[in-house]
């Protein structure tokens, strides 16, 4: 680790030394702004992503009878290069449709940032949601396990070293901020969204965590976002597909989903991401939904009470707001654009997320935000001196982290050989796997049920839940594994298995003819525990299975891989083990791969 953080010293020592000096005022941030105009300013305070190409009518043009080609957006077409070049965005968001391979991405963010200097703009911050587990947008990085997983290893050491991993490997890329760490409380089962993204159902525990994992991305010299403010943790709803609504008071807040803010808060933090929730106790504010027409309060996002009052009054932060996606249902169903803009600016974000291009209709879109920030002030709506003040927050971001220092955006020479060398390293994953053990928990262990005696001769099952069949590529790989460690007795045999609506009698009938039996499950969603649900008829397979095993005189280990729910609705295993996530492995993973 010492290696590659030292390595990113030397790119970012590199890139220093190539800069000029284009702002050297004794405060650069106060005089770009009084050089910036109207546009300039409403611009610097959005962050754009640009993820799919797809050329499509604008509103009232026919439609073709073919659906229209989308290509990903892995290189600046001329399109997005005049967009950046005239809008000097402060910010530009990737998603995983934006990374092929190291070299792609830093020729990808370079052209971009290239782009916006000859434009006339000031340095962008490059942002990526890199939080490890299951929201990891970069496919050839180190992945990093889930929050959940961190804080079952009971260290938060662990945090730490895995977020130096993603900052480093960031870094490497040219990407200067993470939408890192989640520090909402998992203290909802019911919640959809989040889940295994939260460090703990415990406040203290996800502040030490969560402090951690900052930490470790500032190690680097990486920026940090706190999200989801003031927390998403005691939703049903996700506010990617509704409007969430929490009926906590105010002080319940302050004695449970605010500890981890306050104490990030308190050790340094740059970023906080807000939360598309309504919180009635606490922000009255109501809104006509121009899609049911019913009155809404007005979410997190929106509240001048929660961002402004609790946010910067009550807990002193001083630092930047950033809205969530602003194309999340919560708000894009529910908002005009035109009060979407008004409204988060209003309440304190200094940063909006637009929505993300998926196509040409979004590409316009991207401008009608900036304009309609622009025409907002011009009409007295929004004050400009409320504008100045999130754009001078935004500056002196950008200068903390060294960014007004740099005038040349052309790749560093060798950045490429030290990402390719750095980004998904031996050293990284090695690192990984070593913290993924420790999180690893024995929750049960009866009847001699774990770990397995395989003798000679022996059958073993592995059966994947439907719920998690597109993780049945490990069973092979773990048989694949075995084998070629010549770790099998002679004459074993490994089986694996996917459960389906048609094939639970042959499950069961393999199981009952196996030696040794282990079923992987899955939960997202309360829906995958119950046998009547589209997503959790397997419970009620495995319900069986584990009777007519025991019937048989043989255990059952389960393997949880995702929520551990399941845990407690298969008392009757054995042995149970948490893993807190896996990733999807539809098949042996080629050479090199994660």
């Amino acid at each position: 680790m010492k290696k590659y953080i030292s390595l990113i010293t030397a790119l970012l020592t590199t890139f220093g030394a190539m800069a000029g000096t284009a702002y050297a005022e004794s405060d650069p941030a106060e005089s770009i702004l009084s050089s910036m105009t109207l546009r300039d300013k409403a611009a610097q305070m959005m962050i754009a992503s640009f993820r799919v190409w797809q050329e499509v009518p604008a509103e009232g043009e026919e439609k073709p009878e073919k659906e229209p080609p989308k290509e990903n957006i892995t290189k600046l077409n001329d399109p997005i290069r005049e967009m950046i070049g005239r809008n000097h965005f402060g910010g530009i968001l990737l998603f995983a449709e934006n990374y092929t391979d190291a070299e792609q991405t830093i020729q990808l963010v370079s052209d971009m940032k290239e782009t916006n200097r000859k434009g006339g703009g000031t340095p962008q911050i490059f942002f990526t949601d890199q939080e490890g587990g299951s929201i990891n947008r970069i496919s050839y990085s180190t992945t990093g396990i889930s929050n959940m997983a961190l804080g079952a290893t009971g260290d938060a050491e662990n945090a730490r070293k895995m977020a130096q991993i993603h900052g480093v490997e960031l870094a490497l890329l040219g990407i200067q901020a993470d939408f890192a760490p989640v520090v909402d409380i998992n203290n909802n089962a019911a919640n959809p969204v989040i889940g295994i993204r939260s460090f703990s159902d415990d406040p203290q525990a996800a502040a030490t965590f969560g402090c951690a994992y900052m930490d470790g991305l500032h190690d680097t010299g990486t920026m940090a976002a706190l999200k989801h403010f003031p927390g998403h943790g005691n939703t049903n709803t996700d506010s990617h597909t509704g409007l969430p609504l929490i009926n906590s008071t105010y002080e319940e807040l302050q004695a449970f989903e605010l500890i981890p803010f306050k104490a990030a808060i308190d050790a340094g933090a740059d970023m906080v991401m807000t939360a598309h929730i309504q919180y009635p106790q606490i922000e009255k504010g109501t809104y006509t939904s121009i899609s049911t027409g019913e009155q809404i309060y007005l979410p997190a996002t929106m509240s001048k009470t929660i961002l402004t009052g609790i946010l910067r009054g009550d807990l002193g932060f001083d630092g930047v707001i950033i809205s969530d996606a602003l194309d999340m249902a919560a708000v894009a169903e529910n908002f005009s654009v035109e009060d979407t803009v008004r409204l988060t600016i209003e309440a304190g974000v200094d940063m909006l997320i637009l929505p993300a291009v998926k196509n040409t209709n979004l590409f316009r879109l991207t401008d009608t935000y900036v304009d309609t920030a622009v025409k907002l002030v011009e009409s007295g709506e929004i004050s400009e001196e409320r504008i100045n003040e999130s754009v001078r927050r935004i500056l002196r971001l950008k200068q903390k982290y060294g960014l007004l220092d740099q005038n040349d955006f052309t790749a560093a020479e060798g950045q490429t050989a030290a990402a390719k060398a750095g980004i998904g390293s031996a050293a990284h994953r090695e690192t990984e796997w070593q913290i993924a053990e420790k999180a690893l928990t024995l929750l049960k262990n009866e009847n001699g049920a774990f770990p397995l005696d395989v003798k000679a001769g022996e059958k073993t099952l592995i059966l994947f839940a439907d719920s998690c069949a597109s993780r049945a590529g490990a069973g092979d790989l773990a048989r694949k594994l075995l084998q070629e460690k010549q770790a099998l007795p002679e004459g074993a045999e490994i089986t694996v298995l996917k459960n389906t609506r048609g094939n639970g009698a042959a499950c069961i009938q393999a199981a009952k003819k196996a030696d040794h039996v282990i079923l992987v499950h899955r939960v997202w969603q309360q829906d995958c525990m119950d046998p009547a649900a589209e997503n959790g008829f397997s419970s009620g397979t495995f319900d069986r299975l584990i009777s007519a095993v025991h019937a048989a005189g043989k255990t059952v280990i389960l393997v949880s891989c995702q929520l551990p729910y399941d845990a407690a609705r298969f008392p009757e295993a054995d042995a149970i083990l948490l893993t807190y996530w896996g990733s999807a492995m539809r098949e042996l993973p080629a050479e090199g791969a994660a």
